[in-house]
């Protein structure tokens, strides 16, 4: 019998990263080795056709495309469905199960510009992450009434910390983390760990440690709530 939502959510309280803005869990070995393996062995085999190169990375998309007047649901294979449910019945998604995947590959030395996930997406975002660590970097948005005289708001006054990302883990950003920070990784090929790492004991890091970065493939599960299964309906007026 499957436990249900709010039952797993007082075991998930237990990786709440205190040190944090409200909320981030961090579940370290989230998945097994022979997990992970399978895991990329899936996404290498997928269809190149499935892949978009980026300025930075590429990835490959599950699920549908997110759209202000609805995604049009396409069938997630069930090696991703598997995980979809797996972090859902943590309540994650507020018991709704997660419809929406990005597979994300960064080689070492790509990154991502500090971004938001937006409002298409129910306001939690959960991570897998596969084959290297990273470093995820916040910010402070960019201050749209800064007054005369002040500095400019450049990338690095307007970092914050960094969360330290491991292979197998599972990462979930919900309030604040979600709606108030931008996040980004830098396009760096090794880590030094600083004290604005702030998940350093939940991760099994030191201050100090340098970290050398291979290739990182991340599944980024979320749900989007407006979804439109008729692909006839957006014809319509």
């Amino acid at each position: 019998m499957d436990e249900t939502p709010s039952c797993i959510c007082e075991d998930l309280k237990t990786f709440i990263v205190t040190s944090a803005p409200p909320v981030v869990y961090y579940i370290p070995d989230f998945i097994t080795e022979e997990e992970e393996s399978y895991l990329l062995q899936q996404v290498y085999k997928s269809p190149k056709t499935k892949w978009t190169q980026l300025s930075g990375r590429r990835l490959q998309n599950w699920g549908g495309l997110p759209h202000p007047k609805g995604m049009i649901t396409e069938k997630i294979p069930e090696w991703l469905q598997t995980y979809c449910e797996k972090i859902s019945h943590l309540g994650a998604f507020s018991g709704k199960t997660a419809n929406h995947i990005l597979v994300n590959e960064y080689k070492a030395g790509e990154g991502i510009m500090p971004h938001e996930d937006g409002p298409l997406y129910h306001p939690t975002v959960t991570t897998i992450s596969l084959g290297s660590h990273t470093l995820l970097d916040f910010y402070s948005p960019i201050n749209s009434s800064l007054q005369e005289g002040q500095p400019p708001q450049t990338e690095e006054n307007r970092y914050l910390f960094s969360l330290l990302v491991k292979p197998r883990s599972l990462l979930i950003l919900q309030e604040d983390m979600y709606t108030s920070l931008l996040h980004g990784i830098q396009g760096s090929e090794e880590d030094v760990l600083s004290e604005k790492v702030v998940n350093l004991a939940e991760a099994g890091g030191e201050t100090g440690d340098t970290l050398s970065r291979g290739t990182r493939v991340s599944l980024t599960i979320r749900h989007v709530p407006k979804v439109i299964k008729n692909k006839l309906v957006l014809g319509r007026k």
